[in-house]
């Protein structure tokens, strides 16, 4: 054997700045695009707080021209169906008079005051219902879950997950290790590990082979990187026989990880406002949807700056390129995350009209992977596009997760989602005689009646999701 070149062709992903930042600003709620915008104008000389007469320069819409959807709210009243519900209308009611109504003032609608954010374990619950395990490792996958802390570290040895779930389920530490490799795939990416070093890791996975330092970086990550605060970078280099050159843009590449993937979902639990990301109306029969661009302030380049970079000298002229650089890339980042929950948003409305027309009883089953396939994006990309992302709709303000659920067949060869089984459930218990409230297995009965087969245990375990007591507590209250 003897070394020779040889060369070959490839695709890869890589994740250059820009990429990254969109990425970011995507999986970001409303509050926190806010304060990033906040803080980019206040870091950036050629970003600058758009005027309504700036909204051309910003390259974002702006409210004097509302979006396609809207503009033919000025049509005549005589055009419109009499069960139609557009964003400056009031009340609305669906046909069948079961719609939920919407009302709005200057301090905002009710839903809006009292709509809960999502945490840490509320996302990574949802993440598991919608996921492809079998129903035993979702209970080792909700175990380990309910372990972790607010930063998402799992600091629970496996073996004491292992006799949490004793005596329903029977696993061993391999099995549960299993199930966390899953759990650790979810968003936030970092979530599930036992170690700074681990969270780091995993962080780094998912970066593309080119990325710069990533070598370096995960064997920092992996072995040295509880003597980097000692050593230092000298240290870790001469350590690690590698330049030191190297070494610091590994420790760079470290540093701008999230050492606390779970903390941002957990700071947001404390809220009660809620700001809508989406606007859903129904105009002429059709669910339309529009960007609530009026929440968030506008920005747009300075056109002032722009123009001295031609008057300036080399140096400040560079100063102020670079910068206009990332104002332009700042823009076009928030354009693209617009797009993107604009596309998600409305094939949710496609897929679910039903469950906005009748209620939960009429939500269909519906996976990330579904919604992924239509839309043409990763799963990855549609999970961050609808991370604490909310809609406001005739039936309140609901976040965009609740237009998924998972599926069980039905005796007629379709599926029924278990949202929509829930609110059947909680229709049996309402229209029940208080002096003999319906059982758990008299519920299963019932349900198979109308074609939906469930075990009792189903019922039960759906029953308490929704904190309603038992039959034998219900009629000591009747």
């Amino acid at each position: 054997m003897k070394p020779r070149l040889q060369t070959s062709l490839g695709q890869q992903l890589v994740m250059t700045p820009q990429l990254r930042q969109a990425i970011r600003l995507l999986q970001m709620s409303t509050a926190e695009l806010e304060a990033e915008l906040t803080e980019a104008v206040e870091t950036n000389p050629l970003l600058d707080w758009a005027e309504a007469s700036d909204d051309a320069a910003a390259g974002l819409p702006g409210d004097d021209a509302p979006p396609a959807e809207l503009e033919t709210s000025a049509a005549s009243e005589k055009d419109r169906d009499n069960d139609d519900w557009s964003p400056d209308e009031g009340p609305w009611q669906t046909a069948g008079g079961s719609g939920g109504s919407f009302d709005d003032d200057d301090q905002g609608s009710a839903a809006e005051r009292i709509a809960e954010p999502d945490t840490l374990h509320d996302h990574l619950l949802w993440q598991l219902h919608l996921s492809h395990l079998s129903p035993r490792d979702r209970r080792i996958g909700a175990a380990l879950i309910d372990a972790l802390d607010d930063d998402g570290y799992l600091r629970e040895p496996l073996d004491a997950i292992a006799e949490t779930l004793k005596p329903e389920v029977l696993a061993s530490e391999e099995e549960i290790a299993v199930v966390l490799h899953q759990l650790q795939r979810f968003d936030p990416v970092g979530v599930g590990a036992r170690s700074l070093g681990e969270c780091l890791h995993l962080q780094l996975a998912v970066l593309s082979d080119d990325t710069p330092g990533r070598q370096l970086a995960l064997q920092i990550a992996d072995c040295a990187l509880e003597r980097l605060p000692k050593s230092g970078i000298p240290g870790l280099a001469s350590e690690l026989k590698r330049p030191q050159a190297e070494v610091e843009q590994a420790v760079q590449l470290l540093r701008s990880l999230d050492p606390k993937p779970g903390a941002q979902l957990g700071e947001l639990s404390h809220d009660t406002y809620v700001v809508p990301d989406c606007v859903v109306w129904r105009q002429r029969g059709v669910w339309r949807a529009a960007l609530a661009s009026n929440t968030l302030p506008k920005v747009g380049i300075h056109r002032g700056y722009e123009q001295m970079i031609r008057q300036c000298g080399e140096n400040d002229a560079g100063y102020l390129r670079n910068h206009l650089q990332e104002a332009r890339w700042l823009l076009k980042s928030l354009e693209a995350r617009g797009d993107t929950l604009l596309k998600v948003t409305r094939c949710l409305l496609r897929q679910q009209a039903g469950f906005l027309e009748f209620g939960e009883q009429a939500l269909r089953p519906l996976t990330l992977r579904e919604v992924a396939s239509e839309v043409g994006l990763h799963e990855s990309t549609v999970s961050r596009a609808i991370a604490r992302k909310y809609v406001r709709t005739p039936r309140g303000t609901l976040p965009l997760r609740a237009f998924f659920a998972s599926g069980i067949d039905t005796d007629g060869g379709g599926e029924a989602s278990s949202t929509a089984i829930q609110a059947m459930i909680r229709r049996l218990i309402d229209h029940e005689n208080p002096r003999k409230p319906l059982s758990d297995a008299k519920l299963a009965d019932l349900l198979k009646a109308s074609g939906v087969p469930v075990a009792r245990r189903t019922v039960a375990k759906y029953r308490e999701a929704m904190h309603i007591l038992s039959s034998h507590e219900r009629v000591r209250i009747a």
